[in-house]
């Protein structure tokens, strides 16, 4: 049976699987040669900016952190900068599969602020970094006090559904290598660096797949010279190479974000 990411780290470090801000979320110094901004917020006019930043506080979040349990009450709403996070649907067998990956290009849990307080699966941070925080409550008066702020929720809102939606459709129907090529994509691209702090085990279970399938794939690709596995890392040395192996649902996924939202991650 495949274990999760989340109940691993609360093995090993005591922590329930729910958020807590207290124990989970550290603040120290801010990555410097990561990408510092979320480009939804930097999406915003300067006057709407400037009503929303008071309300946003730094955090600093550790890779596996759980930000949410499905059915949870979403009280805070991050704005990644650095860190990335997946949305992730449970089993009761234990297992898990991604349905959405969130990072510096927009939200996670906005639909609190639009009257959906429970959260619908579990957010889980893939890689550790830092965040804007911000009250669901405040974010939901200010989005109805600006309708230019709440439409852009909204259309994010889109794009994170159109987002899983391809996800069950690539996975239900594309090859492992092509998934994994996209999922890397993704994760780079909100990452915004070549190297990725990902093991096997953990790429096997946002694949939904077995880790002796991953093991084939990765040493595949390394093979091709389109990435470079160590223990605990992924380095991408391939990019456009990595682009060919990929599915379509890379690119659809990233003209979603464009059309709805004006913004590509990454180029």
């Amino acid at each position: 049976m495949m274990r999760s990411a989340g109940d691993r780290h609360q093995r090993r470090s005591g922590l329930p699987g729910r958020p807590c801000p207290g124990d989970c979320v550290r603040s120290p110094q801010v990555r410097q040669h990561m990408p510092s901004q979320n480009l939804l917020i930097e999406s915003l006019s300067g006057s709407e900016r400037s009503l929303l930043k008071p309300h946003l506080k730094s955090l600093e979040l550790s890779q596996q952190t759980v930000l949410y349990e499905a059915g949870a009450t979403v009280e805070t709403v991050y704005f990644p900068t650095t860190a990335v996070v997946s949305l992730v649907v449970s089993l009761s067998t234990g297992e898990f599969i991604e349905a959405a990956m969130v990072g510096r290009d927009g939200v996670v849990a906005a639909s609190a602020a639009l009257e959906g307080k429970v959260s619908i699966s579990r957010a889980i941070v893939q890689i550790g970094g830092s965040v804007l925080a911000c009250e669901a409550d405040t974010l939901k008066g200010l989005a109805l006090q600006n309708m230019n702020f709440l439409s852009l929720l909204i259309r994010h809102e889109q794009t994170v559904y159109a987002q899983a939606q391809q996800s069950a459709a690539c996975n239900a129907t594309h090859h492992v290598a092509a998934r994994m090529a996209r999922w890397l994509l993704r994760a780079r691209d909100l990452a915004g660096g070549e190297t990725l702090p990902f093991t096997q085990e953990f790429l096997a279970e946002m694949l939904g797949v077995r880790r002796t399938s991953v093991s084939v794939v990765a040493h595949t690709l390394q093979q091709a010279g389109l990435i470079r596995y160590r223990r605990g890392n992924i380095q991408i040395t391939d990019l456009e190479g990595l682009r060919e192996t990929a599915c379509e649902c890379y690119e659809t996924i990233r003209k979603h974000y464009s059309v709805l939202l004006g913004i590509i991650p990454n180029k």
